[in-house]
Order: C-alpha cells, then structure tokens, then sequence
C-alpha cells in the first residue's frame, strides 16, 4: 500500500497508472500489477515468493507510472537486508519513506507499507543436503503443475542407440538399465494414434525420416515425418503442430530460410491445403511489456518447447484394449535436421547412410557432404511420459494452442471421448519398481499460454511470478534451485548454454544490470559449493557444454554468448576462490567445479 500519492504526483484520480517493483542489488526480483484510477492510496496487496542468491545491502522498493513507452520514475524505498537477517525468519512490516534520486524525502511524504519474511534454506534440514529422498518426497512447492505419481518414464539419450551399443550398467535388483531409442518410440506412437496428435517444436522439418537404423526395420519406416503427419491427418487423426516463427524468415520476399535455419516456412508450406493444422508461432510479449520490450520478444526469443502428446493404446494382458490413455514425449530434441544421432556421434562415416539426406552443419562454414563434411553431430536427451504428467504436457499444448493457435474448435473434445480415453490415472502401482513421481516444469509467459489465475493471489499459490499486467511460469528455474538446494554430494548439468546470475558479474568494459541474464542458478551453483567448503564437506559440481552453441563462432553474437559465459563462470570461480581463502584450504577452485566439452574425432578405415 502507498500512501500519499496524489498531492506528491500532482495528479488528479484517474490519470496514472502505478505499479511498484522490489530489486536486490542489481537485480530486479518482484514487480506489481498496474493500477488505474487510485493515485491517493493505491494498494497491490501482492504476494511474492522470491528465491534470493544476492549481495545486497536494502531490499528496494520502486514506484514508477506507467507510460506507453517505458515509464515514469516516482521514488525509491529501501529496507535494511539486516533487519530481515536480524529478525530470525519472523515476520515484519514497515512503513517506509519514498525517497527520490538522491534519497530525499518527496514533498508530501509518501510512504510505502511492506511486509517481508526471510526464510534461511540453510537451516531447514528436510530441504538443504537431504538429497533426492524417497517417493515421500512432495516435489518441487509453489508451481502450477504439481508431482504426479503412478507414472511410468523412459529416459532416451541420444536420438537413437544402435544394438552395437550396449554398455552394461547395473541397477538394483540385479537389473540392467535397457537403453531407450527416442525416434523409434516416437515413430511407432504417431504411427498408432487414433483420435491426436500434438507437436511443438523450436523446428519441425518434414523431410527427415525417423527410422534409418537396418538392423531395426519399422513397415512405413522409410516414410518422411511429413508424410507420416499427412498419412495421421488423412485418416481422422487430429495433426497439430505449434512450430516457433523465425521473424527473419520472411516469405513474402521469398526468404524462406530464415537467420536460425529451422525451416519453419518451409515447413508451414508443406502442409498447406493439407489435413494437418501447422500454426507458425511467434513469441508475443505480454500485454504488460513496454514496446521496446515486445520487439525484442518478437525477434530475439524463441519457442524452445519441443513435446509431442499422442493417443496411445491401453495394454492389457495378451492383447489390448478398446481403450486408449495419452503418452507424451518432451525433452530436448526437435524433429528436424541434424538431430538424429547416436552415442558414437560420427562426424564421417554415416555420410553416405543414416546422414546421407540429412547433412547439418552451421558451426563450420563450407562444410558440406559434396566435400566430404563433417557433419555437426549432435547429444541431447529427452523422455516418455505415460500416466498423469503426459497430461499436464497435453495441457501445456492446449494452453498454448488456445493463446496462438487460432481455432480452438480444433483441439479434440477429451470429455465427448471419455469412453474412449482414460482419463488421467495411475499406469503404475505404488510398489512398482518403476513407478514414477513425475513434475512438469516449463518457462513460459501469458504472451505465449493462456489458462493462468486472474488475480495476483492465485498467481502466487501456483508459483507464476505477476506483474505489470503480465503472467510468467518460471518452474524451470525454481525446479533447478530447489534440486540445488537438496544436493548433498554432487550436481552433473548439461545444456548447450551457461549463462545467468548477471547481476554477480564483475563490471569490466559491460554494466552488468544491462545484461538481464537474471536467472539465479549459476550463483545458487557458486553458494552451495561455498556452503559446503565452509562446512568442511567434498562437494562437486560437473557441467558439460559445447565449445561452443550451435552457429558460426565468429559471427558478433555467438562471441557476445561465449563471453557472457565466460563471465558467469569466472563469478562462480571468484566466489569459490574467495571462500576458499578466507577458510585457509589449499585447493584449487577446478576441484569443485569442473567444466567439459564433448569432442569426437574419426580415423579413416581401409576401404573408406
């Protein structure tokens, strides 16, 4: 609540529109809805649940109006971070003065009521080092999808693992881990379905096939994915798909390629006039971002989702049923070139077979197959999903459908095929060696998903983060803080990027508050390595990345991505090295983490 606005504005009721955000340091961490109408006394009443990884010595408070382009500072408020540290995890609330640019007192003075509880995560013993637990474990708080159990997962690593590959890794029981084959599961589930087939992607290319394994021979298998999608749609299957829009593909003037090369108006081509539904889909920003904003949504971030959700058959014992249930798949491989490989990852030898239709390259400029290569190869991971989660990421493509899909009528009426697909229900049973506890995380905002709470209140019960009249789930983030949080021993990443925590960076030749890599794992990383050094425990964090992203290294803005990853590991090293130090331990930072790129290199056989 703000008090005292209207005399300290100059403004008559009704013509602003104010909103406030909360920062820690450099980094801004809260913002408000915007209200109208109410200079006088405008009250939020919002709640927020912030994870906090910062040096910071205020928690401040900012009140700006609103204004078509940017917006209008009215004043700051600051709260001593030592009297939330002071006060043991109690609440407490104060009336705190609105100052201006050089911490004076605003004419009239206006003040702002806060309330504010700083939970420790250290001294909570049943999340800090408890590890992963047992399937007791409730999951990941404040999020809109919930843990789902009785589910069953198949884990993929790689778009294919050939019979060649077979290395024995023991589970319990005296069991082997059965390694998964991600194309051909999702051949045979496309190929099967009955009623829907759902499909978001960063990019989908009709012209891969999905089975080119010899020694695994699928009937149909030598179709392409579009003429597998357009077969589907051809005999009453529902087809449809959400493909991101790469604004730099324009096909008016006949630039069909587009800057990224996802082949998304080739793609939206293929199938028009067809049965399937193809829907390009731009990122949008939220009504509550300012225009600069939204122009830097539309052109600079992508729809990174890659889920496919499919009507399934229901095994039963000696046959199956009449019946159907919904699997889904998602992860981190899109159906499209240059994604199909295995665990040797060639770079030569499959040019002339599983890559002799699919050559992809784009981080080495004039490789091609005509010369012999190399082919970019490519690791990533991904899962099935069968039981009540494959529902929440049907529901995740419903939401997104009904915000940039177009014609709502499309999405197939669940409820009139109630007889026919099961509802969301257990596929496992409880002791079940392979029962699941299954949460879906995702970072999306209301630009790109509608079905999220009106109110602020609710947003907060679900863990979305409200503000500006704009709506984020930010569930990846929060589900990576909170397995942080529960380590105890080591934590392995792998992803194609590792940039965050900007406001942590040093300031030398960039302004670091300019960066708005906000996110807090790296830092969340950083501390929990200096949480057990100061505690006197080994602890290990492994990240693999590429040497570099997909893309030309020495084009402008792969060496601005290389060196915002620079910069974020050198925060993450200069904090282990300074707890290091001040604990008197002899060590070099490298023992505690350790970062590693994958390479491949191939020798020619005779006869090659």
């Amino acid at each position: 609540m703000v008090e005292g606005f209207e005399e300290t504005i100059g403004r008559g009721k009704g013509s602003t529109r104010l909103y406030a955000t909360i920062d820690l340091g450099r980094a801004r961490v809260g913002r408000t809805r915007v209200l109208a109408g109410d200079p006088v006394n405008p009250r939020w009443y919002e709640d927020f649940h912030i994870y906090c990884a910062h040096f910071a010595a205020h928690v401040v408070f900012t009140v700006k109006a609103a204004q078509p382009i940017g917006a209008t500072l009215i004043g700051r408020a600051y709260l001593p971070v030592r009297e939330l540290l002071d006060a043991d995890g109690n609440e407490i609330e104060r009336r705190l003065d609105i100052l201006d640019a050089t911490k004076q007192k605003l004419p009239h003075g206006p003040m702002i009521q806060v309330r504010l509880r700083f939970c420790d995560v250290t001294t909570n013993r049943r999340e800090w080092g408890a590890g992963v637990g047992s399937a007791q474990n409730p999951g990941v708080p404040y999020t809109f999808f919930s843990q789902r159990p009785g589910c069953r997962v198949t884990l993929y690593q790689d778009a294919h693992t050939p019979d060649a590959f077979a290395p024995r890794i023991p589970l319990s029981g005296g069991r082997s881990y059965q390694q998964g084959r991600c194309w051909e599961d999702v051949f045979d589930a496309i190929s099967d379905a009955r009623h829907l087939v759902y499909i978001t992607g960063w990019s989908v290319y009709t012209e891969i096939t999905l089975i080119r394994d010899g020694a695994r021979p699928r009937p149909g298998g030598d179709a392409t994915l579009g003429e597998l999608l357009k077969r589907k749609a051809s005999e009453g299957v529902r087809v449809l798909m959400l493909v991101w829009d790469d604004r730099t593909s324009v096909e008016s003037l006949g630039m069909t390629w587009g800057y990224m090369d996802t082949h998304d108006a080739e793609t939206a081509n293929y199938f028009r006039g067809t049965d399937v539904q193809c829907v390009l889909c731009p990122r949008n920003p939220d009504v509550g971002r300012s225009a600069v904003m939204g122009l830097e949504t539309a052109y600079l971030i992508s729809h990174h989702q890659k889920i496919i959700a499919v009507d399934h058959d229901m095994p039963v014992r000696g046959s199956s049923s009449r019946r159907r249930r919904i699997v889904s798949f998602v992860g981190g491989l899109d159906l499209c070139d240059g994604r199909y490989d295995t665990q040797f990852h060639s770079l030569f030898r499959t040019l002339d077979t599983a890559h002799q239709k699919d050559f992809h390259q784009i981080s080495i400029a004039d490789a091609s197959i005509d010369k012999g290569g190399p082919r970019q190869p490519w690791h990533d991971i991904h899962a099935k999903v069968e039981g009540p989660a494959a529902w929440d990421i049907l529901y995740n493509f419903e939401q997104r459908w009904r915000k940039q899909g177009g014609d709502h009528e499309l999405l197939v009426d669940l409820n009139a095929l109630a007889s026919l697909i099961i509802p969301p229900s257990a596929v496992t049973f409880p002791e079940d060696q392979e029962a699941w506890n299954v949460q879906v995380f995702r970072s999306i905002d209301g630009g790109a998903s509608c079905g999220f709470p009106t109110t602020p209140e609710e947003a907060a019960r679900s863990g979305l983060v409200s503000g500006k009249n704009s709506t984020l789930d930010r569930s990846i983030q929060d589900a990576y803080i909170h397995a942080i949080r529960r380590a105890n021993h080591f934590i392995y990443i792998e992803n194609q990027y590792f940039i965050g925590s900007s406001f942590a960076w040093k300031a030398d030749g960039i302004k670091p508050e300019d960066i708005e890599a906000l996110h807090l794992i790296p830092r969340e990383l950083s501390l929990k390595i200096v949480s057990k050094i100061e505690a006197g425990e080994h602890f290990v964090v492994y990240v693999v990345v590429p040497m570099w992203p997909e893309g030309d290294p020495e084009k402008e803005s792969m060496q601005a991505i290389l060196d915002w990853q620079r910069r974020t590991m050198d925060m993450m090293y200069y904090d282990i090295a300074i707890a290091l130090e001040a604990n008197g331990i002899d060590a070099n930072p490298k023992d505690y983490l350790t970062f590693f790129c994958l390479g491949n290199r191939e020798v020619k056989r005779s006869g090659e």
